[in-house]
C-alpha cells in the first residue's frame, strides 16, 4: 500500500466514523447545504461556512433542530485575508479537524463576458475557486494533522481547461465559463500536488466532480437547464468521503467513479508553475509562515519535506509569465466548456 493510501477506519455503513468536526465552505445553499444535512445526520459536528450571517445562522438552526451539532463561520472567500483568518479561527476553536470540504465557488455568472475581480484584485473565479482553497487548506494543516486520519475534499468539475501561463489573470478575450474551467483545472492540480506531501500527516486529499449541471443557483444563473439534482451530487461527495476513509488519496472522481482529470493537471511542470504563484510572499498563508519562521517541514519520521520553492516578487500579472509554450490542450470531452455556445444561446 502506498503512503497515499493509509487505512482509515470505516463505519461499516458507507460513511467514515465521525470524530473531529467537518468544515464545509459554501454551506448555506445548494450542494454545500445538502452535504451539511447529510453529515450532521451521520453524527458529524458541522462547521457551516457562509458569507451571509443570516443564511449561515439559518442552516445552523436547521441542523440543530434536527438533532445535529453545528457552528457558523463567516468569511468572504473573495478576500484571501478572510480565507486565512477563517483558517486561523477554525484552528483555534477546533484543534482537531476531521474533514475539510472546499465547496464554495463562483460559476460563469449571468454575463459570461463580464470579467470580475476579487477584493484583492485577482480574477474572481481563480481567486475563489482556487486561491482561497489553497490558502484555507494550508492554514488548516495543523488541525487536520491532529485528527490522525483527516481528509481534504476539493469539489471540482469535469470541465477543466489549462491555465494560460501568459495570461493567468485572464485579461484577454475573457469568458466566464472558460475562467471557471481554468480555476477547476488548477484546483485538481493542487489536489495532486499536495496529496503525497499531506499523506505523511495522515491526511487524504481527493477531488470530485459531483454531478453534471446540478439544480443550483450557480447553474441556473448561467442560463443552463439543470441536468441532475443536488441529491445526486451529495451522494457522489459522500462516496468520495467514504473512499478517503478507506485510504484513497490523490484521486479524482467523476461522480461516484474513479476517473482521470485533465492530463496536464498531473504534470510536474504544471504543478510547479501553479505552486510558484501560491507561494508568493504576499499571499496570507505564506506571510503567516514567514512570521512564524515555518519552513513547511511538519510531520513525523519519513514525512515528505518540501524544499523552499522560488517565489515571485513581482506583480501577479508579471508573475504569470511562465517559461515554455502555451499548451493547446482542451478540456476533456463532455466538459462544461464544450457547451459554452449552447449556454450563451439559452442566456440570450
Amino acid at each position: 500500500m502506498s503512503r497515499q493510501e493509509r487505512r482509515a477506519e470505516p463505519s461499516g455503513e458507507g460513511q467514515p466514523r465521525p470524530g473531529a468536526p467537518a468544515l464545509i465552505t459554501g454551506a448555506t445553499s445548494g450542494l454545500g447545504r445538502s452535504l451539511a444535512r447529510a453529515l450532521a445526520a451521520g453524527g458529524w459536528t458541522v462547521l457551516v461556512h457562509g458569507r451571509d450571517e443570516s443564511r449561515c445562522a439559518a442552516v445552523v438552526e436547521e441542523l440543530r433542530a434536527a438533532g445535529g451539532t453545528a457552528y457558523p463561520y463567516l468569511a468572504d472567500l473573495s478576500s484571501l485575508g478572510e480565507a486565512a483568518e477563517l483558517g486561523r479561527r477554525v484552528a483555534a476553536e477546533h484543534p482537531s479537524l476531521g474533514l475539510l470540504v472546499n465547496n464554495a465557488g463562483v460559476g460563469a455568472g449571468r454575463d459570461a463576458r463580464r470579467r470580475a475581480v476579487s477584493r484583492d484584485g485577482y480574477e474572481l473565479r481563480f481567486a475563489v475557486n482556487y486561491l482561497a482553497p489553497v490558502v484555507l487548506t494550508h492554514a488548516l494543516r495543523a488541525p487536520l494533522r491532529a485528527a490522525g486520519s483527516a481528509q481534504v475534499l476539493n469539489i471540482g468539475s469535469i470541465g477543466q481547461s489549462p491555465v494560460d501561463p501568459d495570461d493567468v489573470q485572464f485579461t484577454r478575450r475573457y469568458d466566464g465559463m472558460e475562467a471557471y474551467t481554468r480555476s477547476k483545472f488548477a484546483l485538481a492540480a493542487f489536489t495532486f500536488t499536495i496529496a503525497e506531501e499531506y499523506a505523511c500527516d495522515g491526511i487524504r486529499v481527493n477531488c470530485v466532480h459531483p454531478a453534471n449541471y446540478m439544480d443550483t443557483t450557480m447553474v441556473t444563473e448561467a442560463g443552463v437547464r439543470p441536468w441532475s439534482s443536488v441529491e445526486e451530487g451529495t451522494k457522489a461527495v459522500l462516496h468520495a468521503i467514504d473512499e478517503g476513509a478507506r485510504g484513497a488519496s490523490g484521486q479524482y472522481y467523476n461522480e461516484s467513479r474513479r476517473a482521470k482529470a485533465h492530463r496536464l493537471a498531473y504534470a510536474a511542470e504544471t504543478q510547479r508553475r501553479l505552486t510558484s504563484l501560491t507561494d508568493q510572499p504576499s499571499l496570507p498563508h505564506r506571510t503567516q509562515a514567514a512570521r512564524s519562521g515555518e519552513r513547511r517541514t511538519q510531520g513525523g519520521p519519513g514525512c515528505l519535506h518540501t524544499r523552499a520553492r522560488p517565489a515571485f516578487q513581482s506583480s501577479w500579472t508579471s508573475a504569470s509569465r511562465w517559461s515554455g509554450k502555451r499548451s493547446p490542450a482542451k478540456a476533456p470531452a463532455g466538459a462544461i466548456s464544450s457547451t459554452r455556445r449552447r449556454t450563451r444561446r439559452r442566456s440570450a
